[in-house]
């Protein structure tokens, strides 16, 4: 059988490790941790590399540990950061860790005696420090050498804003989570992305200074695409793992038009498929009878599953095979209704709305910038009503297009569709 670290590695889920031996430390139960700042209230798909790293350590028998970073997070993490971060509110704090603490539910098993996942919040431990006993009992071990050497530390200050004591601060309290963890709970290894590699090497430091032990750090590669641009982002903004941020239609769509060259890589890296199903997809691709989108819509199942659930994915999976243009779905106030809950949304006047010009609407609606891209756009065949193609550029809305007296269904080219709810004045 495979050990933990053999199949991160067949799956490209490890950059760097801090020392070798942690493959045959690996073969025996370990307590395994990774650490989340609220920067905001969800997730989004380049953190579910980690999450996936710390659900592979669960399901090959060892402990995995999430730590919230109720403390850090007020500090900001000044790595891949070109400014400094703006420091949130406690408020805004205490949101946005119950928003994030909700996206581990389905990609961790918690309902396991064995190994069952912690959920720690490192403000509980830092709230009863002093400033001046910080420093006296843990600033002493970290030496300013390493600290200055750090590669977002000399990032930022050869900028033109230079970096604050605050966040240069942070790879120490960082590095303290990981001593602390190690006392309290006999947690050894610490997980994180390769811009996290100064940060995990100051605990593993820590560590080795007060107790002349060795602990270890993996780190995985940044999700990135096939031209270097980050993965997690789309045209409306970032691909969070949250429903009520971002819808699970939407999340699916994101993940079934990504690129061939990258479709394989995030099988490897973003599900728990088998390397060999993974394989045969890499080389059906290759052939000539290979029918386009299949390997994404695959990797859009299995992704949108494991975040989602099974259930809110094939509901995605009907929606995006009703919504097809010229699907010939009935569509009806039932069907559009439900589909509202994952489609964007738009009210119109309905007395306002009847006999207006097609194009006039789209630019109205902010879903077109100008009337002669709307034009353009029907000219080519890229804008539908209810599924059915409009071709007549000077198309008039009228009562027919009414699904119920009072809905529509809008499609904007391939990707983005639109539910236009009508009102009477």
């Amino acid at each position: 059988m495979s050990t933990i670290i053999e199949i991160l590695q067949e799956r490209g889920l490890i950059e760097a490790s801090t020392n070798q031996q942690i493959k045959e430390i690996a073969k025996q139960p370990l307590k395994v941790y990774c650490g989340f700042d609220p920067t905001a209230d969800s997730l989004h798909l380049g953190n579910l590399v980690a999450m996936m790293g710390l659900a592979w350590f669960q399901r090959l028998g060892h402990t995995p540990v999430v730590v919230l970073g109720g403390a850090t997070g007020m500090i900001g993490d000044p790595t891949d950061r070109s400014t400094e971060r703006k420091l949130l509110d406690e408020e805004t704090l205490k949101i946005n860790l119950e928003g994030i603490s909700k996206n581990f539910d389905r990609i961790l098993k918690f309902d396991t005696q064995k190994n069952q996942p912690l959920i720690l919040n490192n403000y509980d431990w830092f709230k009863s420090f002093t400033f001046i006993r910080f420093l006296r009992d843990f600033g002493k071990f970290f030496r300013m050498g390493p600290m200055l050497s750090k590669e977002s530390v000399k990032k930022r200050l050869q900028s033109e804003d230079g970096m604050s004591y605050t966040e240069f601060a942070y790879q120490v309290l960082q590095g303290y989570d990981f001593l602390h963890l190690y006392e309290t709970h006999g947690v050894t290894v610490q997980l994180g992305g390769s811009d996290q590699w100064g940060n995990i090497t100051a605990g593993t430091e820590l560590i080795r200074k007060v107790h002349a032990t060795t602990c270890f750090g993996l780190t995985f590669p940044l999700l990135t695409k096939s031209d270097g641009q980050k993965f997690g982002k789309s045209e409306t903004g970032a691909i969070w793992l949250s429903e009520e941020k971002l819808s699970v239609y939407d999340f699916y769509q994101y993940l079934i038009r990504v690129e061939d060259d990258d479709v394989i890589k995030l099988m490897r890296m973003l599900t728990f498929m088998d390397m060999e199903e993974i394989y045969q997809y890499a080389a059906a691709m290759k052939k000539e009878d290979y029918v386009p989108r299949t390997a994404q819509k695959k990797l859009a199942l299995e992704v949108t599953s494991i975040v989602h659930g099974q259930a809110k994915t094939m509901e995605a999976i009907e929606i995006t095979q009703n919504l097809a243009p010229g699907s010939q779905t009935k569509l009806d106030a039932v069907s559009l209704n439900e589909l509202s809950k994952q489609l964007p949304n738009y009210e119109a006047n309905f007395d306002e709305t009847e006999k207006k010009k097609l194009v006039d609407l789209l630019v109205e609606l902010q879903l077109l910038p100008s009337k002669s891209e709307a034009r353009k756009l029907i000219k080519n065949g890229g804008v539908y009503i209810n599924n059915e193609k409009v071709i007549d550029e000077n198309c008039f809305i009228e009562q027919s297009y009414f699904i119920a007296n009072h809905l529509m269904l809008l499609a904007i080219g391939k990707k983005k569709k639109v539910l236009i709810k009508f009102k009477s004045i």
